[in-house]
């Protein structure tokens, strides 16, 4: 009985230290993926925006003012991927 209290002491010590361990890592992933979405949330208006000048400006087609918005909101999901990866 002497002989298995020391063991089942370690034994309860590495799982405590296992588990915080992921603990941590689990919120480090969380806070890249919060950073991630902020930085897409943030290029939407301005893609928005980016839109609405060209087409205020006429100075290309609908399509092409689309196709501009779509590659600002494009070039913010590959920087939200940078971070999360």
């Amino acid at each position: 009985m002497l002989r298995l209290k020391p063991l089942f002491t370690a034994s309860i010590i590495a799982i405590s230290l296992v588990s915080s361990s992921g603990l941590s890592w689990a919120t480090e992933q969380s806070q890249q993926r919060q950073q991630a979405r902020d930085t897409k949330q943030q290029a939407r208006p301005a893609a928005r925006q980016a839109k609405q000048d060209c087409r205020a400006a006429d100075q290309k087609s609908n399509a092409a003012c689309r196709q501009d918005k779509r590659s600002t909101k494009q070039d913010a999901r590959q920087t939200g991927r940078a971070i999360k990866y």
